[in-house]
Formats: structure tokens, sequence, C-alpha cells
């Protein structure tokens, strides 16, 4: 291996161009190495006792004063007891840290989104929470880092439609708020939310329930569901047979819609909807009336298909075709509603228990203690509760 112990001059750096490692003096342990058309700077040093090699980069975009200055640098650490190369890892492993936590607001609603999709009962969800930041949250912040995120970008993206839009721009804030939060935990941060409302938002905000009405699901008195019942039995198609059995359970559209055969058992007279698709993630047993049994005994099954009613393609219907079934009746009440028919019933009419009545609607008992200790499902005492209620729909 050549070794050159004069300090050269740029020049003579230049011309070295056979393979081989050398000194090129100035400064001690700096080096050039030489690999074919490869040429770059080494310098080498010893610290705490061992021999160390540090790359200061390719010549001649490293020009020799360059490298001299560099290598100068590093020797005035080593003489501190600092080991430069190790300082320089420790640098660019901080620069790959910080570059790893930065997250712009659209990656990180994807990711959040994916990420809470498992524990939403409705698989519409994902969809909603990315159409809404999609269209009202990303124009502002989207190709923002999360971290870069402060009140004034809210302030931007929510008060344009604060007044207008009032129940959309709260549930925008809040998946806003929802995806920095997430977003927090998955870098680390742990800078303030700029999206929460309580003791933030709402000192600046007016609370959008003093600006706009909370609408609430209208629902048929139950005085008078008799003979909507009536009119919706008399009413032909699936969306009409759907919206009865609906009624009759006392179930969520969804759960009656997307209702299949293998979920009920004919001779013990119970329709068992799965964990999955419920609201609350619990499995949920419904008692089902003489009434409900007669409508699923003239269901025609519908071959390689398991929906108890099915749509024209083998599918489970759609919300709108229930809610168009009222419509066709010219009711202004929605197909939901009847949960608050069936609870107003149950509170006027009945003397039930106000937990089996919950129940019924698969509501969560709000007590932890109490529910602690009902580890039933009532369902023996709901069987009644149900017949009643069948009774009190299709009365004449």
């Amino acid at each position: 291996m050549p070794k050159i112990s004069k300090e050269l001059g740029a020049l003579e750096v230049a011309r070295l161009k056979t393979d081989g490692v050398y000194a090129v003096g100035g400064v001690a342990g700096l080096h050039l190495r030489v690999a074919g058309q490869s040429r770059s700077w080494v310098l080498r040093y010893v610290i705490h006792k061992a021999r160390r090699r540090m790359g200061l980069g390719s010549f001649p975009t490293v020009t020799l004063a360059m490298a001299r200055e560099q290598a100068r640098e590093a020797h005035l650490k080593i003489r501190q007891g600092i080991d430069p190369l190790e300082e320089r890892e420790g640098l660019k492993a901080q620069r790959r840290l910080e570059q790893a936590k930065k997250l712009l607001f659209r990656d990180a609603a994807s990711k959040c989104i994916t990420a809470k999709s498992a524990e939403w009962s409705n698989s519409k969800h994902a969809g909603q929470w990315s159409a809404t930041l999609e269209t009202y949250a990303f124009p502002f912040i989207g190709d923002l880092d999360v971290t870069a995120i402060d009140t004034h970008h809210m302030l931007a993206l929510l008060q344009p439609i604060w007044h207008t839009k009032t129940e959309t721009a709260s549930r925008v804030r809040g998946r806003v708020e929802t995806v920095l939060d997430w977003a927090a935990v998955f870098c680390g941060h742990k800078m303030p939310n700029p999206a929460r409302w309580t003791g933030h938002l709402d000192q600046i905000l007016p609370k959008p329930t003093r600006i706009a009405k909370v609408r609430h699901h209208e629902a048929v008195p139950y005085k008078e569901v008799a003979p909507v019942v009536r009119a919706i039995a008399d009413s032909a198609g699936q969306g009409a047979k759907a919206l009865l059995f609906q009624v009759l359970t006392a179930v969520r559209s969804g759960e009656a819609r997307e209702a299949v055969w293998s979920e009920i058992d004919m001779e013990s007279r119970v329709w068992t909807i799965p964990a999955e698709r419920m609201k609350a993630r619990r499995e949920h047993r419904v008692p089902l009336s003489k009434q409900a049994l007669a409508l699923l005994a003239g269901q025609a099954r519908k071959e390689g298909c398991d929906y108890v009613f099915p749509s024209d393609l083998g599918k489970a219907l759609s919300d709108m075709t229930l809610t168009a079934v009222m419509r066709r009746m010219e009711l202004t009440a929605v197909p939901h509603g009847f949960r608050s028919t069936f609870r107003d019933w149950a509170a006027e009419c009945t003397d039930y228990d106000k937990d089996v009545v919950e129940m019924a609607l698969a509501h969560t008992i709000e007590s932890k203690v109490e529910a602690a200790y009902r580890r039933g499902d009532l369902l023996e005492k709901r069987e009644q509760l149900m017949q009643d209620w069948a009774n009190h729909c299709t009365a004449p």
C-alpha cells in the first residue's frame, strides 16, 4: 500500500489514481482511498484505545481543503473525549427518528380510520369518516404535518360551516380530534390537541346545541302504531316485510335488513344477532313473537342467498328501501323511530321493569355495578314483553 508522509497539494492529490490508500498530510490520519474510478476521504484515528475510520465524503466533491477542515474538527472533538463517528451516527439516527415521526394529517386519518374500523358495528362508518374529512378538513390541514396543526387551522376549517352546517361541523371537529389523538400516541407527541372542545374551542365557538336544534328520530305515536303496522303489512315488497319485522322486534334498521336465516331458530323462537352486527358489540338474542314467526314462515328462501329479506340482486336491502316504504305511506316518521315508539309504549302502557325494556332495545345498562350483577339477558321476561308489543302493534 503506497504511503505518502509529506503534505500534498490539491494538484498532487488529483493525480492519485492508482488503487490504494494515501496519507495526504496536513492533518494526522487523513487519507484518500482510491478504488477504480472511486476516490473518497477517510480519517483514521484512535479514541478510548479503539481504532476508528470515518468517511468524510467523495473526492472531488469534497475538496482537499474541505476534507482537512472536517478532519481538524474531528480531532478537536477527539481531544474532548467525543468520538466524532459515534456523534455523527447518533445525529443520523435522531434525524431518522424525527423523519419517522413526521406524519401528514391525511395519512394519519387513513391509518386512524383503518385502526378504528374494527370497533365500528356499521361498516359505512369508515366511508363516512373519510368523506367528511376529505370534504371539510383536508383542504385546510390534509397536507400539514400533524404537529403543525394549531387552533388557527381548526378555526379556518370550522368557522365557515359552524353556523350553517352545525351538526356536520361538530362531527368534523370530533373526528379531527380523534385523528390527532391517535397520531399523538402513534408518533409519541405530547402537544395539546387543537381540536379539543372542552376548555379550548368551546371558549371561541358557540355550543352547537345553542345554534342548531338537535334532530331526534321522528317516531309514530304508540297510540297510532296499529293502523301504521296494518298499512305496512298490506304493502308489497321485501322492504315492507323487513320494516314490519323491524317494528315487531324493536331492533335497529340494519339489524333487520341484514338478518340471515342462520341466525334464526324457528323451533326455539329466538333470533340471535352476532356481536359484530350489534352497535354495542355484544350478541343480542331477540325472542320472536307469534306475529314475527308468522312473517318469517311466509318468507320464501332464495337459492344461494342467506338473507331473510334479500334485494333483487340477493344482497341486503339498503336503509333507504325501508325509508321509502314510509315515504310512500306519506309518513314523516323514520324506521328507527319505531324503537322510540316501543320505548314510549312500554313506559306508558306496561309495568315491565326498565332494564327489561333496555335489554329488549339492546341498550347498555348504565350502571357498571348493576351490569356486573345482571349477567343474563332477561330473555324469559322479554319473551312476554315482545309478545305484548306485537299484540299492541296488530290490534284491530
